[in-house]
């Protein structure tokens, strides 16, 4: 793929948050991804953004995810370009069966800067959501997703609140994000509830501030488990000062450093906690901020953030 002088400057800031983060950076795998991808990366209305965290799961990379035009068939692409394998595995078939299900207004492409390709999107639009009951029953499906329908039911995430779906074909789990959350289904009382329900231990409360305040939530599943592996909470802020708790050190040493092409300081911060106990923080800023995105991002909750 020729590269313009916005394609050079990707790579660099690739490359620089891979730095930035104390990993390494694959030039081929990367490439790899650009150019299966290169209609949707260079679109002038794509969505481009990045994210590191902390804990085991987030360490040993920098993420970026683009997004990709309804019409394209992301898995038949990555499939084209050697990205993944075809495999026997239900993930593989997983991605035809939602997107003949459900109503998707575009999709999203994952990857790090060590590692390469990662996950698939999918999205909805915020003005006419998916129920996470679509979804539970496809015969790819995880099925704990079915397994824990009650649990997302009774906690006020059971409606049309179904934001986005990924299928991660790194570590062979999906991801269901969930918007639209009511005041009391946030409320200290239901969030110690919620932790208590998927038997995780207690959370502290600096998770419990970040929980309180949130736009949306997200669960990993896996076909290796029945239970929830990962529950996290998506707070939208413009100002590390409109967190409820201070920002995690090595994420504001990075937030500090990484080039950025967009005027639009919206980021999302995310406090997850996996099935281990350990509680996660990660950010993610835009790179490219499109303004279709901003629906997106908004909330029912706003009140509850202060806004």
């Amino acid at each position: 793929m020729p590269e313009t002088s916005e394609l050079a400057d990707l790579y660099s800031a690739i490359e620089k948050s891979a730095g930035l983060h104390g990993v390494p950076y694959s030039h081929d795998k990367v490439r790899s991804v650009l150019t299966a991808y290169k209609d949707a990366v260079t679109a002038p209305h794509t969505m481009i953004a990045f994210r590191m965290g902390t804990g085991r799961r987030y360490e040993s990379d920098v993420d970026w995810r683009f997004s990709v035009p309804q019409e394209t068939d992301p898995y038949a692409v990555a499939l084209a370009n050697g990205l993944t394998e075809s495999t026997d595995h239900p993930l593989h078939s997983l991605f035809a069966e939602v997107v003949e299900r459900t109503d998707a207004v575009g999709h999203g492409i994952d990857f790090g800067a060590s590692h390469g390709f990662k996950k698939i999107y999918v999205l909805y639009s915020p003005n006419d959501m998916e129920p996470l009951s679509t979804l539970a029953d496809l015969p790819s499906m995880p099925k704990s997703l079915a397994g824990n329908y009650d649990f997302f039911a009774r906690h006020g995430m059971g409606g049309k609140q179904l934001m986005m779906f990924a299928l991660d074909y790194q570590h062979r789990t999906v991801n269901v994000y969930i918007n639209g959350l009511s005041a009391e289904s946030l409320t200290e009382q239901n969030l110690r509830s919620v932790f208590r329900d998927l038997e995780l231990p207690e959370p502290s409360e600096r998770l419990l501030k970040l929980g309180e305040r949130a736009a949306g939530v997200y669960a990993t599943l896996s076909w290796d488990s029945p239970k929830v592996e990962r529950f996290c909470f998506t707070n939208v802020a413009k100002d590390p000062g409109d967190l409820p708790v201070p920002m995690e050190p090595k994420i504001k040493k990075f937030l500090a450093s990484i080039p950025r092409r967009t005027p639009d300081d919206t980021f999302l911060y995310y406090v997850a906690m996996s099935s281990t106990g350990e509680e996660l923080y990660k950010f993610q800023w835009y790179y490219r901020f499109p303004t279709w995105l901003n629906p997106m991002l908004q909330s029912d909750t706003a009140e509850n953030q202060g806004n």
